[in-house]
């Protein structure tokens, strides 16, 4: 037998097999770690305030550098402003929640948003990325397609809520992102953006299904006309996410 000639009485076959196994073994569980980065320590609920990290360790603290400049270190201790305001049906843990207040803005089920960045989402040279289409240089609606500006929109409940007066765009993606409507009268007129992704732009009017048209008026506003920062865009969405299971009484029932 040759000299490094292994194979004649080593199972290489087997060898590989567990070096797979134990490679295999540490990648689930460093994997499980770094996905503790965010959102960990749980909280075992809204009332009792005990954190729990879990069956593997928190990870050690990691510093992130930003595109745009800053940085962020995460895990942290930051604990987010938001109180939910809602309460357990059942008197043990883990029961199901019902909203107590407005289940629409209060952050509660499928209207829940994450604490993102109060800044505008950016471009590579880090101006908006979303931006009104009058703002957008280089952007149009094709002749072919029918501009949104000018149509009504109507709510789930058939009724007018407004009409559309400006389409917000993503730069980056190149598509649209918000239609921006006005709603109300007189003083309580508004300029507020609903997302593309909840209407339906039919011939001649738009249809929104996840809200009633009265809902239009306390839709989450911008802090600065023509931009629009990331916590907004999640607020924005989470408004109407809350309106496609609290919008009426009917949509919690259960459908049988």
């Amino acid at each position: 037998m040759g000299t490094g000639a292994i194979t004649q009485y080593v199972d290489v076959a087997q060898i590989v097999l567990y070096v797979f196994w134990i490679f295999f073994f540490w990648l689930v569980v460093y994997l499980t770690v770094e996905s503790k980065r965010e959102g960990f320590p749980l909280e075992a609920s809204h009332t009792d305030k005990r954190l729990l990290p879990g069956i593997l360790p928190m990870p050690k603290p990691k510093t992130y550098l930003l595109p745009h400049g800053g940085s962020v270190t995460v895990p942290n201790d930051k604990v987010s402003p938001q109180v939910l305001k809602a309460q357990e049906v059942q008197p043990w843990g883990g029961a199901p929640i019902e909203p107590t207040g407005n289940p629409m803005l209060d952050g509660v089920g499928p209207g829940a948003y994450a604490d993102r960045a109060d800044v505008p989402d950016q471009m590579l040279d880090g101006s908006p990325k979303i931006v009104p289409l009058s703002a957008a240089k280089g952007f149009s609606i094709p002749r072919q397609d029918k501009s949104p500006i000018g149509m009504t929109v109507y709510g789930a409940d058939d009724e007018a809520a407004g009409p559309v007066t400006e389409v917000w765009v993503d730069q980056m993606e190149m598509m649209i992102r918000f239609l921006e409507i006005t709603t109300g009268a007189g003083d309580a007129k508004r300029q507020v953006l609903v997302p593309i992704n909840f209407t339906r732009i039919g011939r001649n009017d738009i249809t929104v299904r996840a809200i009633l048209a009265r809902h239009f008026a306390s839709i989450p506003g911008i802090r600065t006309p023509g931009q629009i920062t990331l916590l907004e865009e999640e607020k924005i969405m989470a408004y109407f996410g809350g309106g496609t299971l609290y919008a009426t009484p009917d949509r919690q029932e259960p459908l049988l």
